[in-house]
């Protein structure tokens, strides 16, 4: 059998400029450990995550923590990079991160959001619009203030208002639970026409859903502007270093109020997949897919951004 001819030198370096570059990442870094709070705005921001990560031949782990536990899961190395880093509310975590060493941000992925309490309008002839309006009201809202899942730093903040008797909620409760356990008691009080003040943020489709009333006053417990807030990427320092091209993605991976509105409802109202419903929004917006995906490869070293859209259609 005749053997192929070699290739000359200059042909041979033609041949290697035009191979794929191979990804910076080893196959360590083929499985990526996320966190997932239970909000769904990070549910919706995962979605868009792992769908991305699947067209990048990368395997998302997305696990199910509440934030206490998800930042010392960070802490500990069994997540590897987290979505969800509400600021100024999440300060305290943040701080924890830092003094670590362990961690690092990677990207304000959000801005424009805002988190503090709110009412709904069973509670419009109320005229509560601010904190301190709320005690004069006590027995309208039976006296209990809906929050989230137990741990969050926002009922952690509430709870220090009532213990500290603030705005004279000395003798208020607050409620405890998930984000969809709450909605759906503030659903049925407002049916019954009964007053609610709970814990509300935006992106959420619960602003479409409900005529809020953002409360002020609470700058001390959730910061100006109706407790404006940005979110943050942060991310073990380690993994950033052993997979620099899947934290590229992660550095670049930004989105909006609007987009997040979009997802939220697909899987609160329409009861979609977080990643099928990231897969479609993704399709119909090829532009924000090239800025998160500008020079990074799929794991084995194709254009990244082709090979996403190609994995959503």
């Amino acid at each position: 059998m005749q053997r192929p001819p070699l290739l000359a030198p200059t042909a041979l370096a033609l041949a290697l400029v035009a191979a794929p570059a191979f990804a910076a990442d080893p196959q360590a870094c083929a499985t990526v450990h996320l966190s997932d709070p239970g909000w769904t705005d990070i549910t919706a921001t995962n979605g868009v995550a792992n769908a991305v990560l699947t067209g990048l031949g990368y395997t998302p782990d997305i696990a199910t923590l509440s934030v206490p536990i998800g930042y010392e899961a960070l802490k500990k190395g069994e997540t590897d990079v987290f979505l969800g880093n509400w600021m100024p509310a999440q300060q305290k975590f943040r701080d924890d991160l830092e003094a670590s060493g362990k961690t690092q941000e990677l990207v304000q992925n959000l801005e424009g959001a805002k988190f503090t309490l709110a009412v709904t309008d069973a509670a419009k002839d109320l005229n509560v619009k601010d904190f301190a309006d709320l005690d004069a009201h006590k027995d309208a809202f039976q006296g209990k203030i809906y929050g989230i899942e137990p741990g969050a730093p926002a009922n952690q903040s509430i709870q220090k208002m009532i213990d500290a008797d603030k705005f004279g909620l000395g003798d208020w409760e607050l409620v405890e639970s998930g984000e969809q356990a709450m909605l759906a008691q503030v659903a049925r009080n407002d049916a019954a026409k009964t007053p609610s003040v709970f814990l509300a943020w935006a992106p959420h489709p619960m602003n479409v859903n409900f005529a809020i009333t953002y409360l002020s006053g609470g700058d001390e417990e959730f910061g100006p502007d109706f407790g404006g807030a940005t979110v943050h990427t942060v991310a073990r320092k380690d993994w950033v270093a052993q997979c620099p091209n899947v934290a590229k993605l992660f550095s670049q991976l930004t989105f909006t109020v609007d987009m997040e509105n979009v997802l939220m409802g697909n899987i609160l109202d329409d009861g979609a997949d977080a990643a099928e419903a990231a897969k479609a929004w993704i399709a119909a917006n090829p532009e924000p897919v090239a800025k998160w995906l500008d020079g990074v490869t799929t794991l084995d070293g194709k254009p990244g951004a082709d090979a996403v859209m190609a994995s959503v259609k």
